[in-house]
């Protein structure tokens, strides 16, 4: 059974950085498409970061502050994030397991984690 478990949230002050952590179990994340997606209160889910084999992407909104890495030793996916904003806060979620392919990108995702809050004052 995959699981999912994401850690690392917290309270910071804009400019502030934090690193969450995704750890998988039930499988090996390898280099397989694993994203961060994030949800602001009142707003719908939205991507942040995705990395497949050794390539990344990254919303517009978080380039340049938002870096994707994984630890294949501990089976875990981070994303560092610097500068933050206001506008960063939210429920950050971790994705795994590519579920539907279109033109390189994932579409939709297998595996979920719970989510961990960012919270982000001014």
């Amino acid at each position: 059974q995959v699981q999912l478990v994401e850690s690392g949230g917290g309270s910071v002050q804009t400019g502030g950085s934090l690193r969450l952590a995704c750890a998988a179990s039930g499988y090996t994340i390898g280099t397989s498409y694993m994203a961060w997606f994030r949800q602001p209160p009142g707003k719908e889910r939205e991507v942040v970061a995705e990395s497949v084999n050794s390539n990344t992407y990254y919303a517009d909104s978080v380039n340049g502050r938002f870096t994707i890495s994984r630890d294949n030793a501990v089976n875990t996916l981070y994303p560092q994030m610097t500068s933050l904003k206001p506008e960063d806060a939210a429920v950050y979620y971790c994705a795994a397991r590519c579920r539907e392919l279109a033109g390189g990108r994932c579409l939709n995702f297998w595996n979920w984690g719970q989510g961990t809050q960012v919270t982000v004052s001014s």
